[in-house]
Order: C-alpha cells, then sequence, then structure tokens
C-alpha cells in the first residue's frame, strides 16, 4: 500500500480546549449513583443485560469485549480510572439490550448511575453535558479509526494503526514522540483482531524498525511520529 492509497490520520488540534466527562463532574456527595465493587475478572454486564445505566470507573480496568459467532472475544475498549462507559445507553430504545461484555481487568470500583438520574443531572449541569458530548465525538471518532485499521489486511497496517489510535487519543500531547502503553500483547491481539502470537512477531519487526520498545514485565513504549512515518511506507507483501 501506498502513501496515496492509505487514509489520512485524523486531527483533533481543533479541539484541544475541550475535555471529556469523567467522574469528576459527578457530585462529591455521592448523591448521584451508587457504587459498586469488582474483582478482577469480574463481569459487569452480559449481552442480555439492559442497557439502561452508564458507569463511571474511579479506581481499576475495564474492558468492553464483543464476540463473534463462534465465541471469540474482541476487545473493543478499555477503560482506565476516571472514565465512563456503558454511555450506549443514551442511544437505546425501549428495552435494548448490551449485546456485549463488560469484564474487571482488574479490582475495580465503579459508580453506576440510571440513565433517568443521569439525563436529569445532565439537564441542570451545562459544563457535564458539554463534557459528555466531547466524549461522544471522541468515541465515534476512535470508532471509524479502528474500522480503518480493521480494512487493512497487512499485519503491519492493521497493528500500527491501532497503536496509533491508541497512543493519539483524548489526553495525549500532540508534541510528544513517546507513548507509554500499559497494554498486554492478548488485549492488543483482540482489539486488532489478530492471534497473540502474530501480535507478538509483528511487535518485535517494529522493535527492529525502532517504533516500539519494551521488555518483558515492563509497559509498551510507542514511538508515535516514526510509526506514523512507517505507516505511510509500502508494506511488505
Amino acid at each position: 500500500m501506498t502513501h496515496s492509497d492509505m487514509p489520512s490520520l485524523p486531527d483533533h488540534r481543533s479541539c484541544r480546549g475541550l475535555t471529556g466527562i469523567t467522574v469528576q463532574h459527578l457530585p462529591r456527595d455521592g448523591s448521584l449513583g451508587r457504587v459498586r465493587k469488582y474483582r478482577k475478572g469480574s463481569e459487569i454486564w452480559q449481552p442480555a443485560d439492559v442497557a439502561d445505566r452508564m458507569f463511571f470507573l474511579e479506581l481499576g480496568q475495564v474492558a468492553i469485549i464483543a464476540c463473534d459467532a463462534e465465541g471469540r472475544e474482541f476487545t473493543m475498549r478499555v477503560v482506565q480510572a476516571g472514565e465512563p462507559f456503558g454511555e450506549l445507553c443514551f442511544c437505546s430504545v425501549t428495552d435494548s439490550r448490551r449485546h456485549s461484555f463488560s469484564r474487571a481487568l482488574a479490582d475495580s470500583r465503579v459508580v453506576e448511575i440510571s440513565h433517568e438520574d443521569l439525563y436529569t443531572f445532565l439537564q441542570s449541569n451545562r459544563p457535564a453535558l458539554i463534557a459528555l458530548t466531547y466524549t461522544f465525538c471522541v468515541r465515534l471518532s476512535a470508532a471509524e479509526e479502528r474500522v480503518d485499521a480493521l480494512m487493512h489486511r497487512g499485519a503491519e497496517g492493521r497493528l500500527g494503526r491501532v497503536l496509533v489510535s491508541l497512543t493519539t487519543g483524548r489526553g495525549a500531547d500532540p508534541n510528544a514522540t513517546e507513548a507509554v502503553l500499559r497494554i498486554k500483547h492478548n488485549e492488543l491481539a483482540q482489539m486488532a483482531a489478530m492471534n497473540r502470537s502474530h501480535v507478538t512477531v509483528t511487535l518485535g519487526k517494529f522493535r527492529k524498525e525502532g517504533l516500539v520498545n519494551y521488555r518483558r514485565g515492563r509497559p509498551l513504549i510507542v514511538n508515535t511520529q516514526k510509526l506514523m512515518a512507517y505507516l505511510q511506507m509500502d508494506f511488505p507483501k
């Protein structure tokens, strides 16, 4: 694939001054929602659950997971502390189901808020409403980037664009040369729709090119600028 064939990466510089909604937007007195704790590996929702509430992660890490017809799991997003998830309850019709899993990747503490209570809160809190709108925009953009990444059949193009998406998301420094990702090879495999061994081999190629650096038990360091330049090159057949 040549430079002219490669879709351009999105530019979010015009909205750098905005921020997404976080747990910090919620009332400090605990009057909105209820706190629930989940042990590592436990499920916060299942596909048949009704999409009638939204969640904010106070502590821990959570994955949003989809399954194909054969039961294989694919990680759609990893939620970090402070971030919301389950926001599609605002897009659901009556009795709509989740059609996905939400699983705690570590011991986690979550604020659970019903759709009705959050809707009432947003009507009287304009900053939170604006922040939620921005969150929807960022996640829509991220979803489009994931679709773009999965359109590339080559392992390097697919995994490379997933890494770029992860390192240039909300809160990223646009001038930073490197970014640190605390993500495992199997999680990257699910996000790129690849098997784990293929991800490991491809990351090994990236490391030889100086695009990433990692060691066992250490986070993955991505040289985003070099990787973005590399993605514009002709990929080996």
